[in-house]
């Protein structure tokens, strides 16, 4: 029998899955870890937790699965995306890493759109200065830093650093480091002209490959602490969002997924790269050769109901808390939930934005918030999905939904009437360790190119169908858009007061 293995490099866990030829997913092994906030706004890693990470879940995937080491063939790897890890000459690391959801850069991102310019940024990199962003992160650490900044050899995204502990090889995918703000994502090689605007050394940036492009070999030190066998390729795999997108088929151009974990993500794949003017949408490369992919982003999405949950129903279960919302009227009487607990994103790049319940009277119950806060997250998605319709994607068909969220019956009816799309799930929950999965497969040779595994692994369930409600929320919609701009006007007093 011949296996690959995908990683996904998260936040807080890393999982090791692994897959056979016939894309049946075998077992999961599973390492956890935490990260540090040393200071408000702060979100920083250590790298070495995400080694030990993957030695612990390669052990336990093999072991549960009953294989052997021989019968693993190739290696694809996904991960969190944005970190910035720094290593010095020897390769060693300079400080923990600055992580996706760190804020601490508003001023670095500044100066880099009056740097290049804010049209010019978008127009080579498809996207603006944001804080979550890597190109911000290192030029906090060289004004903040600066003695640090002097020893930099090398700049690794978060999954990347453990590609170079598994081969030695500085490598990384244009998928993952579209997402770094120094990448030219139409010629996916990285920006000469950012690269000198921001004092950044080429030489530190990794080679680049393509999502299923072989990197490099496991060398024997890394064989051992994983388990494996030494030779073993690594594909360039992807950054978490394009990895999911593989794992759950949205590979042909105008195809949509939705993710509804604590952030929310709308993906649809591109066939050339189209990029949204104002860059309130992400236009980063695809995992799949010659394509590329748009993606809104929000911040606070299944987020927003645990927060919920655990602050005003910690002694009920989920299912106790949401039963009661399906009696409650589409638009819960009039009661609308701003889902910007911890600023937004996307359609709305804006740390100091605030959530709220708009609307609240005497007449509302629990269950009436518990719907505004579904049809509030709801209302935030479709931002995201109006952008792409007007940016170009094309018509939008079924959406393939994953993530938690998405398998509650009533949020699920939410989202297709919100949306105006029907939602189908798909055949596995892993998306991003799956798609890794089948880049590997791809870079294995088991199949000719990454559609050829989509179609051959990837099964669909029953669509979840819009329904009469359609045009109800479509009127609600349009009140939900004017929240925040009423309000914004507001938002930096509330930080100050907050502070």
């Amino acid at each position: 029998m011949a296996y690959v293995l995908g990683y996904d490099i998260s936040t807080t866990a890393t999982k090791a899955l692994l897959m056979d030829q016939q894309g049946t997913v075998v077992a999961i092994g599973q390492a956890t870890y935490d990260y540090a906030t040393p200071r408000p706004l702060w979100s920083e890693q250590a790298p070495h937790l995400w080694w030990q990470a993957c030695c612990e879940s390669t052990q336990e995937v093999l072991a549960k699965a009953g294989v052997a080491a021989n019968e693993i063939v190739a290696i694809g790897l996904a991960g969190q995306m944005h970190g910035l890890v720094l290593l010095d000459q020897a390769g060693e690391v300079l400080r923990p890493a600055l992580l996706w959801n760190d804020q601490r850069t508003a001023e670095q991102c500044a100066q880099i759109t009056e740097r290049l310019g804010a049209q010019r940024l978008i127009e080579l990199t498809g996207n603006r200065a944001l804080t979550g962003f890597t190109a911000p992160k290192i030029l906090w650490v060289q004004q903040h830093e600066p003695e640090l900044y002097a020893r930099i050899a090398h700049i690794l995204l978060p999954k990347d650093y453990v590609r170079y502990c598994m081969t030695g090889e500085f490598a990384s995918d244009v998928a993952d480091s579209a997402g770094t703000l120094l990448l030219d994502v139409r010629s996916r090689q990285w920006s000469a002209e950012v690269a000198q605007a921001l004092e950044v050394d080429l030489a530190w940036l990794p080679r680049l490959f393509e999502g299923p492009a072989v990197t490099g070999q496991l060398h024997a030190e890394a064989a051992a602490a994983l388990g494996l066998v030494a030779g073993i390729p690594v594909v360039g795999g992807g950054g978490d969002q394009a990895a999911n997108a593989v794992g759950t088929g949205v590979v042909e151009a105008g195809s949509i997924a939705l993710s509804l974990g604590t952030s929310g993500v709308v993906f649809g794949a591109t066939a050339s790269p189209i990029i949204e003017p104002e860059g309130r949408l992400h236009a980063f490369c695809h995992a799949v050769p010659g394509r590329w992919h748009l993606m809104g982003v929000m911040l606070s999405a299944a987020g927003s109901l645990r927060w919920y949950h655990d602050t005003f129903a910690p002694q009920l279960s989920y299912d106790q808390l949401l039963e009661p919302a399906e009696q409650v009227a589409v638009g819960s009487a009039g009661l609308f939930f701003a889902p910007y607990l911890t600023g937004e994103r996307t359609p709305h790049p804006d740390p100091l934005a605030r959530g709220g319940f708009i609307g609240l009277t005497v007449r509302h119950t629990q269950a009436h918030l518990t719907r505004s806060v579904l049809e509030g997250v709801a209302f935030g998605l479709r931002d995201s999905l109006e952008l792409m319709s007007q940016a170009g994607i094309g018509t939008i068909g079924a959406i393939r939904a994953s993530g938690g969220g998405t398998r509650n019956r009533l949020w699920r009816q939410i989202l297709a009437d919100v949306l105006g799309a029907p939602l189908v799930g798909v055949s596995t929950t892993e998306g991003a360790a799956y798609g890794a999965a089948l880049l590997a497969a791809v870079g294995a040779g088991w199949f000719n190119d990454v559609d050829q595994a989509v179609a051959a692994t990837v099964r669909l369930s029953d669509p979840t169908e819009p329904s009469a409600d359609q045009a109800r929320y479509a009127e609600l919609y349009a009140t939900y858009r004017a929240i925040y701009p009423a309000l914004q006007p507001l938002y930096p007093a509330l930080a100050a007061a907050e502070a």
